[in-house]
């Protein structure tokens, strides 16, 4: 457990307010792992719809979502997880927005 803030003052260590959540190196580990199989199904529906012969701007954006995925896990081991999830939210929906815009 970690303190999040110390006064010298208080004799009982249970009047400490105590972190909850995850770890900063398990939220690291945590946007990694997501990224990675962000990336790996991004991968595979990017061969999905090459072997369909779909759009070019289909494969582009699946291209772009495999660059951001690329980004975020650079992001996350650079300790700026909660940007990199922002970053990997908005990147997701985007690409699927822009492959049902462009499919349709």
């Amino acid at each position: 457990m970690y303190v999040l803030d110390y006064d010298p003052g208080m004799s009982d260590p249970a009047q400490h307010p105590v972190r909850t959540g995850p770890t900063p190196r398990q939220a690291r580990r945590l946007r990694v792992t997501a990224a990675a199989v962000l990336m790996s199904v991004a991968a595979v529906l990017l061969g999905i719809r090459l072997a369909s012969r779909s759009s070019v701007l289909v494969v582009g954006v699946y291209g772009l979502l495999l660059i951001l995925c690329g980004l975020v896990i650079e992001l996350s081991r650079r300790g700026r997880t909660r940007l990199g999830s922002y970053l990997l939210g908005a990147g997701l929906t985007a690409a699927l927005l822009m492959d049902a815009v462009v499919l349709s």
